[in-house]
């Protein structure tokens, strides 16, 4: 076997700096991605939640964004594709109506229906004061 075969070219190999664009990253045709603005409050008081709940959260924007509706069809297979099993769903769908950010609409054998509800401020003020 020759070696020198697999030597690299002399010429180097051009690559973009970390430091070359102050653009953040843009996902490629036919990838999934997360449409905002997302309200920093409703993040801070679905991550201060016990359990899935923010992992739960994140789902139901990323469904809110292609319909540009607050209200949604929370699937399974969306969850488990995030790592989410069908019972952390639950309770992470539950520990997000508690905390007031979402209302649900539960119909046996259908996805639940979901709103997503505005952060209050009465809830920030909530969540800080528990942290």
């Amino acid at each position: 076997m020759d070696l020198s075969s697999l030597k690299l070219p002399d010429t180097p190999v051009k690559q973009k700096s970390p430091e070359s664009s102050s653009l953040p990253p843009k996902h490629s045709k036919g990838e999934k991605f997360l449409r905002g603005p997302i309200p920093w409050d409703w993040i801070k008081i679905a991550s201060s939640l016990p359990g899935m709940a923010l992992h739960v959260g994140i789902a139901l924007w990323h469904l809110a964004g292609f319909d540009n509706c607050a209200i949604v069809k929370l699937s399974g297979k969306l969850l488990r594709g995030m790592g989410v099993e069908r019972h952390s769903g639950y309770r992470g769908l539950k520990q997000l109506e508690e905390g007031k950010l979402v209302a649900v609409k539960r119909h046996r054998g259908r996805n639940p229906e979901v709103t997503i509800l505005d952060a209050t401020r009465e809830n920030v003020i909530t969540e800080e004061e528990k942290g």
